[in-house]
């Protein structure tokens, strides 16, 4: 399993699918790792693609740091493991959390992202949720009971067996990932940046209470210039485990559509 080395010492892993000349980086959000695109990759058909899937500090098989779970450091973490698979220029899938470090990231280094899909993405201003909200996010790490609790309000159509997977994957991320990770994405404050993104950007909308078509319309895809938006009904802010044939479906669209740009 390859493995390289962020910026301040923290190890982080990533694997690799395909051996295709595009490379594609898929950028999991919060409370869950790498693991959470597995049903999408399944699905998707890796002719000609290289898929690199990172699992951020604090989940999966990457180092559990005490701190550096701020936006910048994870988008930093992205273009180290990016370097270290050879993935000069690529495109970029971010979910949630993922897509607003995904936004961080084609603003950063526009030049080297050839594409952008981001799928119920947090918007680069962030997203303050209510009290009541924001103190079960904080406060469930390592609380099963809590976890599913936030799967239960954000989730839509997912299937027991995939409940369960995504309830051990949770369970494995580190407090201080929780933590602080919900601190940085819920406050954002970079949406200044998006007007340097270059890249084609498609935004995937889904029935995801949290991050409703029309707020994502304005609040995501209204800022950054060569960017639409889809709307895939039924599932809520997980898709790719939601839904993992449409979602991957979409995905080998906008990378078909965009190839010649890669």
């Amino acid at each position: 399993m390859p493995t390289t080395t962020a910026t301040d010492g923290t190890t982080l892993h990533y694997r690799v699918f395909g051996d295709g000349p595009r490379a594609v980086v898929l950028v999991h959000g919060w409370m869950t790792s790498g693991a959470v695109w597995d049903a999408m990759v399944e699905k998707l058909d890796v002719t000609g693609l290289r898929l690199v899937v990172p699992d951020h500090r604090g989940t999966g098989a990457s180092g559990r740091p005490a701190s550096g779970f701020t936006l910048e450091q994870y988008a930093k973490d992205v273009l180290a493991v990016a370097d270290h698979a050879g993935a000069k220029r690529f495109t970029l899938v971010g979910h949630s959390m993922g897509g607003q470090i995904a936004q961080w990231v084609a603003s950063e280094v526009p030049a080297r992202v050839a594409g952008l899909v981001l799928i119920t993405p947090v918007p680069a201003a962030g997203l303050p949720l209510p009290p009541d909200a924001a103190g079960l996010f904080r406060t469930s790490p390592g609380d099963r009971a809590k976890q599913q609790t936030i799967l239960g309000l954000a989730c839509k159509q997912l299937s027991p067996d995939s409940l369960e997977g995504m309830l051990k994957d949770a369970g494995g991320v580190s407090k201080e990932a929780i933590e602080q990770a919900f601190d940085a994405w819920t406050a954002g404050g970079f949406a200044s940046r998006l007007a340097a993104i270059t890249a084609p950007t498609l935004v995937l909308a889904t029935d995801d209470p949290f991050l409703p078509p029309v707020f994502l319309k304005q609040a995501v895809a209204g800022l950054i210039q060569n960017a639409r938006m889809t709307h895939l009904p039924g599932p809520g802010h997980y898709p790719q485990v939601e839904r993992p044939a449409e979602t991957a479906a979409l995905v080998s669209a906008f990378l078909a559509g965009n190839s010649a740009q890669a």
